[in-house]
C-alpha cells in the first residue's frame, strides 16, 4: 500500500483516532461564527487580553490543524498545535464556568479528552524520532 493510501487506511486505529480527532476540530471552528458575538463575549470573559484577535488564532489554529490530521500531513506538528488550542479551551471553560466536568453541563471535558488523545498522537509520531536521535549512541 503507498504512503498515500495507507494515510487513510481505516482499518488502522491509528489513522482511525487521528482523522477522528481532526474532524472533531471543525466544530469549534464552525462554532466561532455561527454565534460569533456570544463567543467572543465568552473570550472577553475568559480574560483573553484581545479577544477578537484570540478568537481568530484559535479559528485558524484549530482549522489547520483538523485539516493536517485528517489528510495525514504535518501530523508531529498538527496534534501538538490541536493539543494546545483545546487545552487553553478547557482552561477558559473553567475560567468562566469553574469546576464543571461534564460537557453538556457547560464543563471542560470535550477539549480535555481530545486534548489528550491529541497528545497521545502527538506521542506517536515524536517517539521514533527522538529515540533515534537520543538512544543511537
Amino acid at each position: 500500500m503507498s504512503t498515500e493510501t495507507s494515510r487513510f487506511d481505516l482499518t488502522d486505529g491509528d489513522n482511525l483516532i487521528r482523522i477522528a480527532a481532526g474532524l472533531f476540530m471543525f466544530p469549534h471552528v464552525a462554532g466561532k461564527f455561527i454565534d460569533h458575538a456570544a463567543v467572543l463575549c465568552f473570550f472577553a470573559k475568559a480574560g483573553f487580553p484581545a479577544p477578537e484577535a484570540f478568537l481568530y488564532l484559535a479559528a485558524v489554529t484549530e482549522a489547520l490543524s483538523g485539516l493536517c490530521l485528517v489528510f495525514g500531513l504535518w501530523v508531529r506538528f498538527a496534534a501538538p498545535a490541536a493539543a494546545g488550542a483545546l487545552f487553553v479551551a478547557a482552561a477558559a471553560l473553567f475560567e468562566v464556568g469553574g469546576f464543571k466536568w461534564v460537557w453538556n453541563k457547560g464543563g471542560f471535558e470535550y477539549p480535555v479528552f481530545w486534548g489528550l488523545i491529541c497528545l497521545a498522537i502527538t506521542m506517536k509520531e515524536w517517539m521514533p524520532l527522538l529515540r533515534r536521535r537520543f538512544l543511537a549512541a
